[in-house]
Formats: C-alpha cells, structure tokens, sequence
C-alpha cells in the first residue's frame, strides 16, 4: 500500500498551513437605532471593547439635519495559531434625522465605494496581497419596542439586500417575554417576505453530513431573527462567573441558549458561516457590481462612439483618424458585451440570490 501512496492526500493540508498563514479577512455593518445596543454586542462577540474611545455628547444635539457617520474599526485576533483581521463598520446617526429620506446614502456609497476599491485593484497590474474590505455581511439590529419592522428598516433593508448579506436581529430581546419574542420573531418573517426582502440564506446540508450537524443547521435556520442581548459585565450565578445583565427578578445570562440566541448567533457568524457569507459576498453581490459597472462603461463607450461619429461627419478631413477610434470603440463595446452576458449567465445559474436582488 505504501508503494501505491502518490501524496496527494496531503493537499488539504498543505492548503491549511497556506491559509493560516496569510490569515483571513472578515468586514461587517452593523445598521440599527441610536441605543439597540450595537456596539456591546460587538464587544460581547469577539471579547474586544472597540468603542472605549468614543464620546457621547452630554447635551441634546439638533437633529432636524443629522447625518450618518461612517466608522470603520479593525482589530487582528488571534485563536489557536488563526489570524483574523476583523474590520466593523458602524452607522452612527442611522434614522436619527427628522428628515430621513437621505439617510441611507452613506450606507450604500460605503458598501458600493469597498466594491470599487476591489474592482480597481482586481484590474491593476499587480494584483498580489489585494486587500478585502469588502462587506460580508451587515448585522441589522431591529427595535423590540415596536411591532416589528419600521418603514425606514423596510426601505434600508431593500437597499441593502442586493448589495451585501443581511442578518436581522431583535436587539435586547430582555425586554420581552419569551411569548412576546416568539411574535415578533414571526411578525418580522412575514414582514420581510410580504416586501421580499433578501436576508442571508443558509445553504443546504450535504446528504453526507452527520446528524449532530443537521440538527445544529435547522436550529440556526429557525432562530431567524436572531433575538440577542449584549453584555460585558461578569456577575455571578451559582458561584461561577459569567456576562450577562442583572435585574431587581434575576439576572440574563448572554450565553445561555435559554435567555438569548447570542450563542447561536456568534457560532453561525464566526464557527459555521463566515466563508460561505465571504463566498456570496465574492460570487453574487460583487458580481452584480461588476455587471452593473460594465453595463455603466458599456453606455459611456457607445456615448463616445456616436460623439466621434457625429465629429466625423463634420470634419471629413479626420475621417481616417475618427475611423479608427471608432473601430477600437467597437472593439471595446463587443469585448465588454461578451463579458457581460458570460457573468449575468453565471449569476443566473445560482439559485441562492437574485441577480440585482429582483
């Protein structure tokens, strides 16, 4: 047997050790209200305090003409010789104008502005150690206080949908009983499904897998709206130490199953879920980009061609030159066709999302 042995076995290893050490890259948005709760549950997931830095101002700001700020923040963490650097991108300000119509913009020219970094640096000559800042996901903190989603969590989440993989949440989930979590959890579904709003989508089990792990991915899929609640105060209970949030009735453990979906939510965003949410990101949503930025240069080109077609006809002595330019012009409208219809084929063979989000 041993003579038989060709060593390709050992391929998954050797693409293992490549991968550790180069590290892996992981950005997400958190998108919610003013006091959900957004940046203890970062702090809560990845053991971290981000925002030790910021300042809230003690005085009522005017908010008639607020606008969304956008702010980025990266750590590097490391896990049993794993690297990841994680970029969180937080919306400040999000739905806190009087006049919100034009809250959603820096949102979206963020996500769109990452894609075309990507998209620059894909196109360059050198095109090692491009980096990935390319939104992978965006946490959607949804407020318990209401009847489940709002008109502005409607339309942002529309907007989004197409460009980045949402995952909603209901945001401190303490405030309400398990029979009053249980109906909004199911309020929001149909609420997402009457706008047909694309949330992320876990894939499928392969027929292959264990039991222990079909049972782990029908109780993931099922707690979807994850109901969460964030906490960096340890307290104690039973003698031994853990974080959650204490209450004059008893105290909510973070990572008791039985409080909150934390636990849940932390396992699918970083043990079971996060290359398939980098996957969609790189195979669906910047794809779509890529297909909506040849069809822009694709126009802009036809629109240079008939300028110089019309120049042509006024000036027949530049003819031979114009002719030419108009030649390359169609060479390049053609070749951008060609790859143009080769990704919209490609997109509409995956089942999992929409091509555009329609």
């Amino acid at each position: 047997e041993d003579d038989e042995f060709i060593g390709f076995a050992t391929l998954p290893d050797q693409v293992h050790r490549k991968a550790v050490k180069r590290g892996f890259e992981f950005s997400f948005m958190v998108v919610g209200e003013t006091g959900l709760g957004k940046s203890t549950l970062i702090n809560s997931l990845f053991l971290t305090d981000l925002y030790k830095d910021r300042k809230f101002p003690n005085h009522i700001l005017d908010n008639a003409e607020q606008t969304v700020d956008i702010e980025r923040k990266q750590l590097e963490i490391e896990e049993k010789g794993v690297k990841v650097r994680l970029s969180v991108v937080d919306t400040p300000g999000f739905s806190e104008a009087l006049n919100g119509e034009k809250s959603w913009q820096p949102i979206i020219d963020y996500v769109d502005r990452q894609f075309e970094q990507y998209y620059q640096a894909e196109s360059g000559v050198n095109r090692k150690n491009i980096q990935d800042s390319r939104v992978h996901c965006c946490l959607y903190f949804i407020s318990p206080y209401g009847h489940g989603l709002k008109p502005i969590d409607v339309f942002m989440m529309k907007k989004l949908h197409h460009k980045v993989n949402i995952i909603p949440l209901i945001a401190k989930s303490d405030t309400l009983t398990p029979k009053e979590r249980s109906h909004l959890k199911n309020k929001v579904m149909e609420q997402i499904e009457e706008n047909h709003i694309n949330i992320y989508k876990f894939p499928e089990c392969d027929s292959d897998e264990d039991e222990e792990f079909k049972q782990q991915d029908r109780e993931l899929k099922s707690a979807i709206p994850f109901a969460v609640v964030g906490s960096n105060t340890v307290v104690e209970v039973a003698g031994k130490k853990v974080r959650g949030r204490m209450y004059q009735w008893g105290i909510v453990e973070v990572e008791n199953p039985a409080h909150c979906d934390f636990v849940k939510l932390r396992q699918m965003l970083i043990s079971t879920h996060m290359q398939d949410l980098k996957d969609i990101t790189s195979d669906i949503h910047y794809e779509n980009y890529r297909a909506e930025h040849l069809a822009e240069q694709m126009k802009q080109s036809t629109r240079e061609r008939m300028k110089l077609k019309r120049e042509s006809m006024l000036n027949p002595g530049k003819m031979e030159d114009t002719d030419n330019l108009i030649a390359q012009k169609d060479a390049e409208i053609q070749r951008m066709q060609e790859m143009l219809a080769k990704m919209q084929a490609q997109l509409q063979t995956n089942p999992r999302t929409p091509v555009n989000g329609t």
